[in-house]
């Protein structure tokens, strides 16, 4: 009788204080995410998989129960528990990153998954980013030093082995997403601005040598060029993601009748944006557009209020990866950007996308519930 009391009282409370409208904003995606699965994956799995036209979807909507329990466990959990499980699960996928190298999944040219007998096949980079997050922000908030360079620098000696590994899978959209929220994160801790603007430009050197001047990233020049010249054979899939915009118009097709997943492979991930802009139009977009608007502008909200600056931190990391994820995808679709192969955070097709952005969501919640 007991044990149910502190039950009762424990999801009281965990509701009680729960930001309600963050909260309902993560399951109006999620329930998208869960429609656009089932419109725009039955077609590929009964045409190309000669199989159950639902198959993508239900591996979809496991991913999402899995997700939901996420979300409500990193959201209820105390604060310094999320410490302790940051801590660990991130030092257990920088671990599984470094496994890919030696043991992980070739597709189509880049080896960025694992995948065990036991285990179902999982990108390491996806669970490793919300932890990396929480362990970046322990690092540069924390008060062992008032030294804020010497945070920096450990910061640093985090990120740069991610990032080499990133480089090396090849996946340039996660490095180029990790970078932005890494120097976003020094930028907002107070780094002088001439230095960061140096570190920046040094930053961005190294990168631009390595992709014009190294063989191994001869790929990235390519998708650069590529994307410069109109007439490159490079720009095919981005060229028929725009069209299936274009064609889609203010109100779409109509359910079912897009052809984008039919010639673009993994449409249904990677342009998952102008799949449902072909079906259901341009206002469409605009509306899911807005749900993230919303939901940025109720985090950003509630940060100021925050008085412990690794919570600060966190809070601004997540919303960043969601936001960067969110517009290197859009970018991708409307061709602002060379193709990244970015998912798009609850909508896109895909188990470690769907785990990894609800992992976000239930620290968002966390740290952005009413203090008692």
């Amino acid at each position: 009788m007991e044990s149910r009391n502190f039950y009762d009282n424990f999801i009281y409370d965990w509701w009680k204080n729960l930001d309600k409208v963050i909260f309902f904003l993560f399951i109006l995606l999620i329930i998208l995410g869960i429609f656009f699965s089932l419109v725009s994956t039955s077609l590929i799995a009964s045409s190309k998989l000669d199989t159950n036209s639902y198959y993508f979807f239900l591996r979809h909507f496991i991913y999402v129960i899995i997700g939901l329990i996420l979300i409500i466990f990193f959201s209820a959990i105390p604060e310094k528990n999320v410490y302790k499980i940051g801590i660990f699960v991130f030092i257990i996928f920088f671990l599984s990153l470094l496994l890919v190298p030696i043991f992980g999944v070739e597709v189509k040219g880049s080896k960025r998954w694992l995948d065990f007998p036991i285990i179902p096949r999982f990108q390491p980079i996806e669970f490793l980013k919300p932890f990396l997050i929480i362990f970046l922000s322990l690092i540069i908030g924390s008060r062992f030093t008032s030294n804020i360079y010497l945070k920096f620098f450990l910061s640093t000696l985090i990120v740069i082995p991610i990032l080499i590994f990133l480089v090396f899978q090849p996946d340039i959209g996660q490095t180029l997403l990790i970078s932005c929220v890494w120097l976003s994160l020094i930028f907002v801790s107070g780094i002088n601005l001439y230095l960061f603007n140096f570190l920046t430009f040094i930053f961005l050197s190294i990168v631009g040598y390595l992709v014009f001047y190294i063989p191994k990233f001869s790929y990235i020049k390519y998708r650069i060029t590529a994307f410069f010249d109109v007439k490159s054979k490079g720009n095919y899939q981005s060229e028929k993601a725009t069209e299936a915009i274009s064609d889609g118009g203010f109100f779409g097709k109509g359910i079912g009748e897009g052809t984008l997943n039919t010639r673009v492979p993994e449409a249904h991930t990677d342009y998952v944006i102008s799949v449902i802009s072909e079906e259901f139009g341009v206002f469409f977009i605009l509306f899911i557009l807005l749900i993230f608007l919303l939901l940025i502008f109720r985090i950003f909200k509630k940060i100021p209020s925050e008085k412990n600056n690794t919570n600060k931190l966190i809070l601004i990391g997540s919303i960043l990866l969601i936001i960067f994820q969110v517009l290197i995808h859009f970018g991708v679709n409307i061709r602002f950007l060379p193709t990244t192969g970015m998912t798009l955070p609850f909508l896109s097709y895909g188990g470690s996308s769907i785990l990894s952005s609800s992992i976000l969501a239930g620290l968002i919640l966390n740290f952005t519930k009413r203090k008692i």
